[in-house]
């Protein structure tokens, strides 16, 4: 018996050209994936008011604004409900055709929606095509970070889907710079959203079929994609239950906690009597720069801290600093008055609270087999979306409407809280391969 080969000294080290362009090109497709996410979050201030007005002339500025904050709300909550729906047919597709076809067919499905959305001139015009743009974005997570996970050898595998997730924060900067950039005139931005279309031309030519995947395809047949398997076989139901609802906790946190941090800043300038004009570019800069920042890198750190700590232990320390953090920034810079303390605060803020989700990329497709990878790593990721909407439409658009926006995110924030009650029913996948089709993991 062989003994097995030594660890490289450095994680990159046996990295192949290929393997990073793979890596290039599923960062590109997640960073359009973001950005088209986050548009609507830089221009609902401006797209929000110019719509309801339309339809409602003559109505009080104070209605407005919590009319603003609950339609923002529940256009989430839809975006939540199309990822969710884009996320299983698409992640199944990608273990039934193949992942590059479809990460070719989910680019195209929200650039072109994305781009769609500037010619709205109703409400219902923005949540229908804010749900289709979502389906384009639930579905190209699973596929990139199936790619990834399947081209990268097990020891650089939890740096590479960190880097691939955490390079969503390239796309919240390019539709913050969109944002600034376009000012009042949203609808623009959202011409600028068909431009990610071009990536499919990329993907078209620079990609293939991972050799797990054509493996896979040869001995299991029609089991790929299987929702009937996933969920019928204990074995990856209780992995897809409990991934499900943990990233569940992250994305209701991410949707109502997170963004909201520009809405903090909006309302702490007010109340420090900053000018009117002055304040929403200034949070928008605060949300889009600063706490972004501090997301890129917790994300980033995400991978380096997996391969030393485990995937629980440092999921656990994520979700306990981001509860902590949350009541911090929610109260602290009010308290003492001062803006400087809340931009000094943010980083940790989105490092903690955001910086969890690098995450579910390396640890998702750790929890299934090959023919089941994209779909068990999708289910997990888009029934988390589902699962948040109920709680962004209802929950958060309510408290954000009747309650001051620091107690109703102090009180979403608990949700961090419930991430350390899931991970006590997941497996610790630190050092293992990959389940593969023909063992149980």
């Amino acid at each position: 018996m062989s003994a097995p080969a030594p660890t490289p000294a450095r994680w990159y080290d046996g990295v192949t050209r290929y393997q990073w362009l793979v890596l290039i090109i599923a960062s590109l497709g997640w960073i359009f994936d973001a950005f088209e996410g986050q548009l609507f979050n830089i221009t609902r201030g401006d797209m929000l008011p110019d719509l309801l007005a339309a339809s409602n002339p003559g109505l009080a500025p104070a209605a407005m604004d919590g009319l603003v904050r609950a339609w923002g709300e529940k256009f989430i909550g839809i975006f939540l409900v199309g990822g969710t729906l884009g996320g299983w047919i698409f992640s199944s597709l990608a273990d039934k055709w193949g992942r590059k076809p479809v990460m070719a067919l989910t680019i195209l499905f929200y650039s072109i929606f994305s781009g769609l959305t500037g010619f709205a001139t109703e409400l219902w015009h923005v949540g229908a095509l804010r749900f289709l743009v979502a389906m384009g974005v639930g579905g190209e997570w699973a596929v990139g970070a199936a790619l990834v996970a399947e081209e990268f050898p097990k020891h650089a595998r939890e740096r590479a889907g960190g880097i691939f997730h955490s390079a969503s924060v390239i796309g919240v900067w390019l539709a913050a710079v969109t944002g600034l950039a376009v000012g009042h005139n949203w609808r623009i931005a959202y011409f600028v959203g068909i431009v990610p279309a071009l990536l499919v031309l990329w993907v078209r030519v620079g990609l293939h079929e991972p050799k797990a995947w054509e493996e896979a395809k040869r001995t299991t047949g029609s089991r790929m994609g299987s929702f009937s398997e996933l969920l019928g076989d204990p074995r990856w139901r209780t992995r897809a239950i409990f991934g499900a609802l943990l990233a569940m906790v992250g994305l209701a946190t991410f949707w109502g906690v997170v963004v909201a941090g520009q809405n903090l800043a909006e309302d702490l300038l007010r109340t420090l009597g900053a000018p009117a004009g002055e304040v929403s570019s200034r949070a928008k800069i605060a949300f889009g720069f600063v706490q972004t920042t501090g997301a890129a890198v917790g994300m980033i750190a995400m991978g380096p801290l997996m391969a030393r700590f485990g995937r629980r232990l440092t999921f656990g320390v994520m979700h306990v600093g981001a509860f902590v953090i949350t009541l911090i920034l929610c109260w602290l810079p009010g308290y003492f008055g001062s803006y400087g303390l809340f931009l000094a605060l943010l980083p940790v803020f989105g490092f903690f609270c955001q910086g969890i989700h690098a995450g579910y990329a390396v640890y998702f497709p750790e929890l299934f087999p090959t023919h089941l990878r994209a779909t068990g790593g999708g289910f997990c990721f888009n029934t988390g979306r589902i699962l948040a909407a109920p709680v962004l439409i209802w929950g958060s658009a309510w408290m954000k409407a009747a309650y001051a926006l620091s107690v109703a995110i102090s009180v979403l924030g608990c949700l961090f809280l419930l991430g350390l009650v899931v991970l006590v029913f997941l497996p610790e996948t630190k050092g293992r391969d990959l389940p593969d089709d023909r063992a149980p993991a």
